[in-house]
């Protein structure tokens, strides 16, 4: 039966209506893995990955896996996706304010972030996944999120100082512009090149009164960070 709520809307085939269970597994899973955080997992419950994905895709859309979106780029796994997002929220009982994500991809972090704060700016250097989130998350009416088309490095000073920034790249260091518009008490979490740059290392930074604090998490594989827009 049809419905207007836009979460309900255009489910593909392959799901069916059973996908709020195949969800509950996911979450479930992701708990057993070891992420703590309800909000979180409720906001990964929520949210419906099989949206963000390619219709041949969408029957691996709950597995723990990056699939890709195009354009050489990737939607990461659930595992990662939640574990970054529990180490933004720092533990928090209550929504962050103002949060930067760098690289928006297809817009399935954006979604998420959306129920985790208060406003979300996100920004993507390839204007065909820029346009693929836009149509992606315009059924979902996420008034708290907005798109930006630009190079993510410069980060997006419009917006600063940020509650939270998160990144779905990785380069050899983090960019200074991001620390920079990232306010006193608030953190950083992204992929950084690890010694050698053979492989890439979770980092997060918090911003403190007293300077810039680095801790280097485990291993993790993303795209690596462009300067430019294409």
């Amino acid at each position: 039966m049809p419905s207007n709520h836009p979460l309900l809307t255009v489910i593909p085939q392959g799901v069916g209506m059973d996908s709020s269970a195949v969800r509950r597994s996911m979450v479930q899973k992701l708990a057993q893995q070891g992420i703590l955080d309800a909000q979180v997992l409720a906001a990964m419950g929520r949210v419906e990955r099989h949206r963000f994905v390619d219709t041949a895709l969408v029957n691996q859309a709950y597995e723990d896996t990056s699939l890709p979106i195009g354009l050489g780029q990737t939607i990461s796994k659930p595992g990662v996706v939640s574990r970054m997002l529990e180490l933004l929220c720092q533990g928090k009982t209550t929504r962050l304010g103002r949060v930067l994500e760098i690289g928006t991809g297809c817009g399935y972090q954006a979604a998420l972030l959306s129920e985790l704060c208060a406003e979300v700016y996100s920004i993507e250097r390839l204007r065909g996944l820029h346009d693929k989130a836009r149509d992606n998350l315009r059924p979902l009416r996420l008034a708290n999120v907005h798109l930006l088309f630009g190079d993510g490095m410069v980060g997006y000073a419009k917006g600063a100082p940020y509650a939270g920034i998160i990144a779905a790249a990785g380069g050899e260091s983090v960019p200074s512009a991001w620390t920079d518009q990232l306010a006193v008490g608030a953190r950083l979490v992204a992929p950084v090149a690890a010694a050698g740059g053979r492989q890439q290392v979770l980092m997060v930074i918090d911003k403190t009164p007293q300077g810039l604090r680095q801790t280097v998490m485990e291993a993790v594989h993303f795209v690596p960070l462009k300067s430019g827009v294409a």
